[in-house]
């Protein structure tokens, strides 16, 4: 009896864990599915969603709408559940999108690109302190012809098309891997199959070939209702003949009513696509009646299984199903293989730079060889994987990155270049930039059209095009946080450019992107004094300027140091050290803090040079009632010590600047410090903020008593003055040969 007990134990724990895998068994791919109006369980006699898909994509719940509807507040409950469940039932999970012109929050829409950018980066960092690992990332989804409304503004937000036409895209993947190097990082489609092949391939194959770090490539494969198998296999073939990488079906769903047609339908689609050596698994999109995007898409109706789900039950038992191999075991990345090469396009002759990045999961690389056409061009076995290749002849070239670790097993990556006859890449006359220093905007590097330029004009008479674009060779020699001053005219205020840089391992925005004022015409240069957002190391550098929208003059860069502000004294709002959300324009003579938004803040170096209390005089404008900022000390702990709130007053106009007065309240020791700028209340634009010392501790008395006059002027640390200023002074007086001092607040 005990026995029997026991065996049955025994088959029960056994059925279980069979049932936990879902109907695949399969150890290459998985056959998954979405939740169902936000909950995993379907209900309604439908079975648990472990005893029939063995992964999960959230329809909804992950999406940056759903997630942050109303900005700063963070709705990870159905992403979480979603998540937590996959992780109980061991199957994978897909994190479903980052990135999409789509589903994105309302709010959006009234941000500036540089706060738009600043909003997007935020919400990546928030996923991942929600998800410190992931398995599976949708990290752009509908970037194809722009079709979905939301796209142009993304494009707009994450760089534009830049040098490769897909650079915005590039920046998302990079924002992707830098967060979740071990997560499959795929492009997702919907007219990748029917409708757009042709564009879908060019844009994954121009992010693998500038070294983006794309894993895999996605066919969501809605409306294949009336696709025939010949017609699905030669778009999926010539997919895969084009991208030699992994593939994923994402959001596969049947719309038919009639039950045979629907069955039908699957039974010639579905093993095309499972059985397809390159096929890293199959998400369906929906499987209750009713409950998904479209109408007849439906497995399940009022609980009971239509014909088609009995046939995919019964496939999933076959050995054409169980014994199909896939290109990621497990559904896991071991290799992280990119090839980088330092451009798309070179000249015939030239010397390309190449670098292999290259991570492995679990393993240890033992060497990593690299060819063009088939000819071996390095073997490399140490990092960095950086290589010389010379194009000795015109055409398109394959470039391939085999890895090798030391357990044997190998691991490939493809990428192409194109090498074209025409003049070989060099800086301007052969001279580099050096900065701090001056670049002329017409001076960018010679080379071919593609490599160091792109519909560019040496003539600062000749206005900048949208997608415009000039690289500039420049050695860097003292390392550190910079401004630029771009000289600039613009008879509109259309225009917007940044700088960036395409870097081996990252493709790095130097500056937020910029709005070109109106200066009132093509010949009226203003300077704009644009803040840096990433240190410069020393060394050589290539920058690139891109023009996200023309019809503006450019006349030159001057790159210099951010300097450290001396108080008391004017601490000018652009020289900021790093900040979150700041845009820039001119204005009141300079440039200021503009369009501000709750959240938002700015960090400066400052040095005081005496310690005590302190008053705040803020130049500032705002059209609106209610305008506010915090001014705050971040102590060397990272502890915030509060200073002062600014109330900004209604100026009556953004263009009408006043001087608001506030006491400081807390003194303020002397010596180096971190001073913030925290936007509570936005709508103001700000232009400097001057502090007055009025009360100093440990005052140095004047040294000079040799001068001969009734009345001196010194400032607390003693420098002469040849009339009393602004804020604190020492007064010093002499009467019938007796000296004395006081302090005196002007």
């Amino acid at each position: 009896m005990k026995k029997n007990v026991l065996a049955t134990l025994i088959m029960s724990v056994l059925a279980l864990g069979a049932s936990a895998q879902g109907l695949s068994s399969n150890p290459y791919k998985f056959l998954g599915n979405i939740t169902t109006r936000g909950n995993v369980e379907a209900g309604g006699g439908v079975p648990q969603y472990y005893k029939l898909w063995n992964q999960i994509t959230c329809e909804n719940e992950s999406k940056w709408s759903s997630v942050e509807g109303n900005r700063g507040n963070f709705n990870w409950g159905g992403a979480d559940r979603a998540f937590s469940y996959a992780r109980q039932h061991n199957f994978t999970y897909k994190f479903h999108a980052l990135v999409w012109g789509a589903q994105y929050p309302g709010w959006l829409d009234n941000l500036s690109a540089g706060e738009r950018l600043s909003a997007m980066t935020n919400w990546f960092n928030h996923a991942r302190e929600q998800f410190e690992e992931l398995p599976m990332i949708d990290v752009v989804n509908e970037a194809i012809g722009m079709h979905q409304q939301g796209n142009p503004m993304i494009k707009e937000t994450l760089g534009g098309g830049g040098k490769t036409g897909y650079d915005w895209l590039i920046k998302a993947f990079e924002m992707a891997y830098e967060r979740w190097p071990n997560a499959i990082l795929i492009y997702n489609d919907y007219n990748s199959i029917l409708y757009d092949i042709d564009n879908y391939i060019d844009l994954v194959r121009t992010l693998r070939n500038a070294g983006a770090p794309i894993d895999a490539y996605g066919n969501q494969s809605h409306e294949l209702s009336g696709i025939s198998e010949s017609a699905l296999k030669n778009a999926l073939q010539k997919q895969q003949d084009a991208l030699q990488m992994p593939m994923f079906v994402t959001e596969l769903d049947i719309d038919i009513a009639n039950d045979a047609q629907q069955k039908a339908q699957y039974q010639r689609v579905l093993p095309i696509m499972w059985e397809a050596p390159y096929c890293a698994g199959v998400t369906l999109w929906g499987y209750v009646h009713g409950a998904t995007w479209v109408d007849n898409s439906g497995l399940y109706r009022n609980g009971s299984e239509r014909p088609a789900m009995t046939w995919i039950r019964e496939y999933m038992q076959s050995d054409a199903a169980k014994n199909a191999v896939g290109p990621l075991p497990g559904t896991k990345k071991e290799a992280s293989v990119y090839i980088r090469p330092a451009a798309l396009k070179v000249a015939k002759d030239d010397v390309l730079p190449i670098k292999v990045r290259a991570r492995m999961a679990t393993k240890t690389i033992e060497k990593i060889d690299l060819y063009a056409n088939d000819e071996l061009i390095a073997t490399m076995t140490e990092e960095p994987y950086i290589a010389e290749y010379t194009a000795e002849s015109v055409g398109k070239k394959t470039l391939k990155a085999v890895v090798t670790t030391t357990d044997g097993s190998t691991y490939e990556r493809l990428s192409e270049i194109q090498v074209t006859r025409g003049t070989k890449r060099s800086p301007y006359n052969g001279v580099v930039a050096e900065l701090p220093g001056t670049i002329k905007a017409e001076e960018y590097d010679e080379g071919l059209s593609g490599v160091a330029s792109y519909n560019a004009s040496r003539s600062t008479t000749t206005s900048t095009r949208d997608g415009q674009w000039m690289e500039y060779t420049v050695d860097v020699k003292e390392e550190g946080l910079y401004s630029i001053e771009a000289e600039i005219a613009s008879t509109n205020a259309n225009g917007m450019f940044h700088l960036s840089e395409y870097g081996f391992d990252n493709l790095t925005f130097y500056t937020n992107i910029t709005k070109v004022p109106n200066t009132g015409g093509a010949s009226s240069f203003e300077t704009l004094r644009i803040p840096m957002t990433e240190a410069l190391t020393a060394g050589r550098h290539v920058f690139c300027l891109n023009v996200d929208k023309g019809g503006f003059y450019i006349k030159s860069l001057t790159f210099k140091k951010v300097p450290t502000a001396e108080l008391p004294g004017a601490l000018e709002i652009e020289n900021l050290v790093e900040g979150d959300g700041a845009d820039f324009t001119s204005g009141n003579g300079g440039t200021v803090l503009c369009n501000t938004s709750a959240g938002e803040w700015l960090d400066y170096n400052v040095d005081f040079k005496y310690a005590g209390k302190y008053n705040l005089d803020a130049t500032v404008s705002s059209a609106v009632d209610g305008s506010a900022f915090k001014v705050l000390l971040i102590e060397e702990d990272g502890n915030e010590k509060s200073l002062c709130t600014v109330n900004v007053p209604n100026t009556g106009s953004l263009d009408n600047y006043e001087v608001k007065s506030v006491k400081i309240r807390n003194s303020i020791p002397a010596g180096k410090q971190r001073i913030r700028v925290s936007i509570t209340t936005g709508g103001c634009n700000i232009d400097k903020l001057q502090f007055i010392c009025t009360d100093p501790t440990g005052i140095i008395l004047p040294v000079d008593e040799s001068v001969a006059a009734e009345t001196q002027w010194y400032t607390p640390d003693g420098r002469r003055l040849s009339a009393p200023q602004k804020g604190l002074n020492l007064e010093r007086t002499v009467v019938n040969g007796q000296v004395t001092t006081r302090k005196v607040v002007r």
